[in-house]
């Protein structure tokens, strides 16, 4: 039922009486805002009774890819039924924020049928997030290989990252978290820690990566400074990649991520140490880091997923960046100009959904991965 946002006109009669010209004007005030667009949207169950689903990709068939974090992976058909794990996945080493994480199709999976997926694995100094990729065969993956892999391994249950975006080239960025208990590793170029990385398909490292050639670099690194990066995406727009970043207390970014470039963890941050509220470092801006586009204060969000909108399928929304939040259990629309974050809206508040994972469908509608015990996945209606 539609409400008269000033009111009912008609509960206005006694003034029309005197004033001939007020009941028009409510009336024609009234349809007015109600023409306006409303930021309402609904959802749609695709998928339900998955177990802390992380990640969604979708297949040329019409099925989609799920993660959950425990080790599975399904399949999910045209009608919303899941498959049994798929086999042939390497042991996933699950527990706190990591486990098995990502998951994408290679760009010409309709020949090579490759699925490549980010995991946690176990090893000589506790764990560490690695990259593998198989061939989907049924209900199994075969000739399994393992392209990728964080150095070093920690002794750590937290900030695993980790989200995998095939670029146009065919080349595939990698992030990764700091680990928590090692975040000045992060400015650190030797290793792997709180960066974001870019391999070839096979796991080889581009000649043209920033940080080839240069003397204590490990030579996968696109970009530093990271502390746990759980959304990536490319910019339609430019081919860039964007990434969404989890602060400490406050200090959630979204950032263009740019070759070469530090993005500040934890020299440069607006997050805070959790419960005194005291810096990190300092805020910037600051000669030699990045700004991030756009950032959280002083509550954190705790950003995953994300998306950018290509279709028409939203009215005014086309060319929107949408953001999965966990803490603040709702979808983010953020408006761009540019290159520029220019605004917010905070969608499906009332829903109270863990959104894990964002995605636009080959349909054209935005698609989340949400929930922890019970979770699913679900269709966003204009």
């Amino acid at each position: 039922m539609k409400r008269h946002l000033f009111g009912d006109p008609e509960a206005r009669g006694s003034i029309g009486l005197m004033n001939s010209w007020l009941p028009r004007f409510w009336m024609a005030l009234t349809a007015l805002l109600l023409a306006l667009p409303v930021a309402a949207v609904g959802l749609q169950p695709v998928a339900r009774g998955l177990v802390e689903p992380w990640a969604l990709a979708f297949l040329p068939d019409g099925r989609m890819l799920v993660t959950e974090r425990a080790g599975r992976l399904r399949l999910i058909d045209d009608k919303g039924r899941l498959s049994a794990p798929l086999q042939g996945l390497p042991k996933v080493d699950a527990g706190g924020q990591c486990g098995l994480l990502d998951v994408v199709p290679h760009p010409q999976f309709a020949d090579n049928r490759r699925i490549y997926w980010s995991y946690a694995e176990a090893g000589d100094g506790g764990n560490g997030v690695a990259v593998a990729y198989g061939t989907l065969e049924g209900d199994r993956l075969a000739d399994v290989k393992v392209i990728f892999r964080q150095r070093p391994k920690v002794s750590s249950r937290n900030h695993c990252g980790s989200r995998l975006v095939f670029a146009a080239d065919g080349r595939l960025f990698v992030t990764l978290g700091d680990r928590f208990s090692r975040k000045d590793d992060a400015q650190d170029p030797s290793n792997h820690l709180g960066k974001i990385v870019r391999i070839e398909a096979d796991g080889g490292v581009p000649a043209d990566n920033p940080f080839v050639g240069r003397a204590g670099a490990a030579p996968e690194i696109w970009s530093l400074g990271h502390r746990n990066v759980q959304g990536a995406a490319l910019n339609p727009a430019t081919g860039e990649l964007w990434a969404t970043e989890h602060g400490p207390q406050g200090g959630d970014e979204v950032n263009r991520v740019l070759p070469g470039r530090n993005y500040g963890w934890p020299l440069v941050t607006y997050g805070r140490n959790y419960g005194s509220g005291t810096r990190i470092g300092e805020e910037g801006p600051k000669p030699g880091f990045e700004q991030p586009l756009w950032h959280w204060v002083p509550t954190s969000i705790a950003p995953s997923g994300m998306a950018f909108l290509t279709s028409d399928r939203y009215p005014g929304w086309k060319g929107s960046l949408f953001v999965g939040a966990l803490r603040a259990q709702a979808l983010l629309r953020l408006t761009l100009d540019g290159d520029r974050v220019v605004g917010e809206e905070r969608l499906l508040t009332s829903r109270a959904l863990r959104v894990r994972d964002v995605r636009q469908g080959p349909d054209g509608y935005l698609y989340l991965v949400a929930g922890g015990d019970g979770g699913g996945v679900w269709r966003v209606l204009p």
